[in-house]
């Protein structure tokens, strides 16, 4: 990822206590080219992302077709996630999407925005939001609205 990407996700995550601590796990892209199928890199990927996640975690699929939050929506959200006291894995589908095994693995999916959004920006865009979830639970004023 280039340095902004890595900057700005670091930046946010450093914030967030450590209670509502953030860790990336990135996964390798499965194989493309003209001899790989499309369909099998984004399977491998599925099977390696659900590989990383535990049994008992909630999944969150990151799918442009998942409900969309509002700041205050994703504050309660973030607000019963820290209460329920599982760890949350929020899958972010390589360019090809998330896989169809991901998807059913997701106990929830949010969509982040109707636009197409470069892949990189999804993980600083995630960081930030959670980050301002975080301070309206805390009555920061990080959050102004």
């Amino acid at each position: 990822m280039p340095a902004w990407v890595d900057e700005g996700y670091r930046e946010y995550a450093r914030r967030l206590p450590h209670e509502c601590r953030l860790q990336l796990v990135e996964i390798p892209l499965g194989q493309r080219g003209r001899s790989a199928s499309t369909q099998r890199a984004v399977s491998e990927e599925g099977k390696r992302m659900l590989a990383a996640t535990g049994p008992r975690q909630l999944v969150i699929a990151m799918d442009v077709a998942g409900s969309s939050w509002s700041t205050g929506q994703l504050a309660e959200r973030l607000a019963s996630w820290l209460q329920d006291g599982r760890d949350v894995s929020l899958l972010i589908g390589g360019p090809d999407g998330l896989a169809d095994a991901c998807l059913e693995r997701a106990e929830l999916r949010w969509s982040l925005s109707a636009l197409t959004l470069p892949h990189p920006l999804v993980r600083v865009l995630l960081a930030e939001q959670l980050y301002r979830a975080w301070t309206v639970i805390r009555h920061h004023p990080y959050h102004r609205a």
